[in-house]
């Protein structure tokens, strides 16, 4: 399976948007399916998670109320909607996969061995 990260661009505080994370040469069933961000000059960091067979979802408190991430009934497509964007959701994000990904582990980066090219998401004042 490989992922193809897209939808970010350049935006105003305040507006939404909807990432994707599309897997070709295979479907997500049976994966866990992660976004992660990473910001200029910080470390990248977990922003949401979802179970593809359970669809449970898992967020970081810092975004919990702005993002939702979310699947496709196609089996190949994780969304991750993004309201009420602020300057500091300025950053590089990344969708990344893995089977069998235990509960405590889906915040962590090295949960996942399938990570996506990352697509830039600029938010401005």
């Amino acid at each position: 399976v490989q992922l193809q990260a897209s939808g970010g661009g350049l935006v105003q505080a305040g507006d939404s948007l909807r990432l994707s994370c599309v897997a070709s040469g295979g479907t997500f069933r049976g994966y866990s399916v992660a976004w992660f961000r990473q910001a200029p000059g910080k470390e990248r960091m977990f922003v949401a998670a979802i179970k593809w067979n359970s669809r449970h979802t898992y967020y970081t408190d810092s975004m919990k109320d702005r993002v939702t991430i979310s699947r496709d009934g196609a089996e190949n497509t994780v969304y991750l909607q993004m309201n009420s964007l602020r300057p500091e959701d300025t950053a590089v994000y990344y969708c990344a996969s893995s089977r069998s990904v235990i509960q405590s582990n889906l915040r962590a980066q090295s949960a996942y061995g399938i990570w996506g090219q990352g697509t830039l998401v600029t938010v401005s004042s």
